[in-house]
């Protein structure tokens, strides 16, 4: 088992060291950069001069973008990274582990709740429909599911706030808080959950259509097994074959997404956050790629880099756990 960990630790680091490569070139060759950006209106001012934004990008480290000069200055990125340093955010003014420390948590609190309201509806569901099969339960599942897949995140969340808030004004439009109230401990948290109820009902419903069609597949193929088909010549119960044979080999497939579930729930919803204006980490990368703020950009990039990859490794390691038959080695 240390041997399998240590082999997938090093495999890790050399994609992430091929991830920060790529990542670093493509973040450099964007349009415009920071200080091209910031100071176009003043140079066509005549306020300051070329030479002035020139010595202005070789001060924050973008200036040359030759080939030659990006690989120098990533490298030069890449040694503060090791020492612990992403850099300074350009639009922010801080720390990048600062910002990303500051503004996940409130993506990590989101992001958490809308999985569990996912993982207690789509199993079930999913579930229920394959011991349903071609049902009208089944049909009708399937049809939600496809609906919350086909649906973008930005024309839902936009419906939910025309009808739930401009319309009924039920919830918020937008933020986290009421700017118009001073409110503190309890008060605080309720005012709190009145603004997130729209974001988590757009996160849950636009997630829920694959997990359930995940799990109905997956519990499809167990119940078709011979295993299955003897356990309910031996007379057992209905429930006993579905949840304790069926539903336990089901989970070795689900346990594959926990690889893209632990940085969905650190990184952020962007799109969902922008619509309703949520200070999370989601929300200001898309502000700072905007700007072509390059520390913050490199730092969350390798942040969700370094969770993907933490991801997979404990999916699987949990292969062990959930079905004993399977085993981690070298």
């Amino acid at each position: 088992m240390l041997k399998y960990i240590i082999k997938r630790i090093l495999l890790g680091l050399l994609i992430l060291f091929g991830t920060s490569v790529i990542i670093y070139f493509l973040v450099r060759n964007m349009p415009a950069d920071y200080i091209d950006r910031n100071t176009a209106a003043r140079v066509s001012q005549g306020l300051i001069t070329q030479e002035q934004v020139e010595q202005m990008k070789h001060l924050y480290g973008i200036g040359d973008n030759s080939f030659w000069g990006i690989l120098s200055n990533y490298f030069t990125w890449l040694g503060n990274l090791l020492k612990g340093d992403l850099g300074i955010s350009f639009v922010y003014g801080k720390p990048v582990a600062e910002v990303i420390g500051r503004y996940m948590w409130i993506s990590f609190g989101i992001s958490f709740t809308a999985l569990i309201f996912e993982i207690i509806i789509s199993i079930p569901l999913g579930i229920y429909a394959a011991t349903n099969q071609y049902g009208v339960a089944d049909y009708t599942v399937t049809v939600l599911a496809m609906m919350g897949i086909s649906l973008p995140s930005f024309f839902l969340g936009a419906l939910l706030i025309r009808v739930f808030s401009l319309e009924l004004g039920w919830f918020p439009m937008t933020g986290l808080r009421d700017a118009t109230k001073i409110l503190t401990g309890f008060p605080a948290f309720l005012d709190l959950l009145h603004h997130l109820v729209l974001p988590m009902v757009t996160l849950v419903v636009l997630s829920i259509g694959s997990l359930m069609r995940y799990t109905r597949t997956n519990m499809l193929e167990v119940l078709n097994s011979d295993y299955i088909r003897t356990a309910r010549a031996k007379g057992l119960s209905e429930k006993t074959v579905i949840y304790k044979h069926a539903f336990r080999n089901t989970l070795i497939p689900l346990v594959t997404m926990l690889g893209g579930i632990i940085p969905s729930l650190f990184g952020g919803a962007m799109i969902t956050e922008s619509v309703f204006a949520l200070e999370g980490i989601g929300y200001t990368a898309y502000n700072a790629v905007l700007q072509a703020d390059v520390p913050f950009v490199m730092g969350y990039n390798m942040f969700l880099a370094v969770l993907t990859v933490l991801g997979i490794l404990i999916s699987d390691l949990l292969y062990a756990v959930v079905d004993p038959r399977v085993k981690v080695g070298g």
